[in-house]
């Protein structure tokens, strides 16, 4: 008679052992497969770590990113509180811009001031939230602690944003951007597929037991804290790469002016995104409101929804991703640019709640591909000696758009109509991409930029 014998600890911890380097193995073979050629043993392990990185990040922020509002809301906030909870998160986070650029040129060194303020200081806010039932128990001051705790991880992940955008651009060889953003954001999607309802479900068990009426809210905040601890530590282990030209950049310590007069293209890219980001903040906070107030749609249908978007998100990765290393970043975000204006049309013409399925499988699919190639023309049409402070002008755009436009579109869906601002949004839209096509394509396209890197190589030469 076979007899089985249950797993000692060492033999446990051994099979774990194999299942990790088996799983690692099989990342690195794929990573090879994304370069045009063969990569040295130490970017290898950057590109794989940094890719983990991504993945412990996207799960940590999906413990949390969904549930701040619901755990203030859980203290009683009123909307007038929640809204102040994302504005000063955005306000505060467009502030920490400029100087984490200038803090990044002043230091030369671009690892160190990404680890300590995105990783370390950054999570140091989830640590609070989980600590926050057991140290406050008046429903204002705890309101007023989870607001100035969001704001201070927006600082900290935005001090940080220049310097690791400028790291990532010497980190991923040019030629294989396209195929590794995408993988990284396919896992990083999948992640918050898994994630999300996960933590949904985690919070309605744990509620309320043993007394405890926030204990639900303080599993994920913490669960949020240890991987993003997991994604610190793995970027940690990344060698940042050798600039030969350091000196001379600490040096010019780069000036805006700088940075707009070396990058043909730049100011256009920033102007563009302005008008275009405008545009969707107009519209973007209410298309769910106008499904659940105006056409009657539950929670389970947002929730599906969403489930559509991201699903299709996961297949315009890996479309959009291989689609950029053969036509170039400049090709995808004209031709997904060109139609997403046509998203918040089509809202124009829904009359039930399940219309914008449809909507929302091309949303999906769409938005993967433009992300995608926006993120490579940021990291092509900046500067490389002025890479921090051009990055930090463009994110502050963004990040001002994204204040005044849902003030304005909140304004105009409760004076005139919904419609008006979905109408609104998609002409704004159009109008971005126009002032894209004007000021930035014909420049990229004249020095090489955006293209796929054997045709950059030929229009520079």
């Amino acid at each position: 008679m076979d007899m089985h014998f249950p797993e000692t600890p060492a033999e446990h911890s051994h099979l774990s052992q194999s299942s990790w380097h088996a799983a690692i193995r099989a990342l690195d073979h794929h990573l090879e497969r994304c370069a045009e050629g063969p990569l040295s043993p130490e970017r290898l392990s950057c590109l794989r770590y940094f890719w983990l990185d991504g993945l412990f990040s996207a799960i940590s922020d999906n413990f949390y990113v969904n549930f701040i509002t619901l755990f203030a809301l859980a203290y009683g906030a009123t909307n007038g509180q929640v809204g102040l909870l994302t504005a000063i998160g955005s306000l505060i986070g467009a502030v920490a811009l400029f100087p984490g650029a200038r803090t990044a040129e002043w230091l030369g060194k671009w690892k160190a001031l990404v680890v300590w303020t995105g990783g370390w200081f950054n999570r140091l806010a989830l640590l609070g939230f989980v600590c926050l039932p057991f140290l406050v128990t008046e429903p204002s001051l705890a309101i007023a602690a989870i607001i100035a705790l969001n704001a201070w991880r927006a600082f900290m992940g935005n001090f940080a944003n220049p310097a690791w955008t400028a790291l990532v651009a010497d980190l991923v060889p040019r030629g294989m951007r396209g195929r590794y953003f995408g993988s990284r954001n396919m896992a990083m999607g999948l992640a918050a597929l898994v994630v999300a309802p996960v933590a949904g479900q985690l919070i309605k068990a744990f509620n309320g037991w043993q007394g405890l009426p926030f204990l639900g809210y303080q599993v994920v905040f913490g669960l949020a804290f240890l991987f993003g601890i997991l994604g610190t530590l793995s970027f940690l282990q990344i060698s940042e790469p050798s600039r030969p030209t350091l000196e001379i950049q600490k040096r010019q310590r780069g000036s805006l002016r700088q940075a707009i007069q070396t990058s043909p293209g730049f100011l256009g890219f920033v102007i563009s995104a302005f008008i275009w980001n405008l545009a969707l903040q107009i519209a973007a906070p209410f298309f769910n409101v106008y499904l659940v107030n105006q056409l009657h749609g539950t929670t389970s249908i947002v929730g599906l929804l969403a489930g559509v978007s991201s699903f299709f998100s996961l297949v315009g990765q890996r479309v959009f991703g291989r689609l950029l290393d053969i036509k170039g970043a400049l090709w995808v975000q004209l031709i997904t640019g060109l139609l997403i204006p046509g998203l918040p049309l089509a809202w124009l013409f829904v009359t039930n709640p399940w219309q914008p399925l449809l909507i929302n499988a091309f949303g999906g699919l769409l938005w993967a591909g433009y992300n995608l190639s926006n993120f490579n023309l940021l990291l092509e049409l900046t500067p490389d000696d002025q890479r921090p402070v051009a990055v930090a002008l463009y994110q502050t755009v963004v990040f001002v758009s994204a204040v005044i436009g849902p003030l304005l579109g909140g304004y105009l869906a409760d004076t005139v109509s919904y419609k008006l601002i979905f109408g609104l949004s998609g002409i704004g839209r159009v109008l971005g991409m126009a002032a894209f096509l004007g000021l930035t394509a014909r420049a990229a396209i004249r020095y090489g930029k955006g293209l796929p890197a054997r045709s950059a190589v030929t229009v520079r030469s």
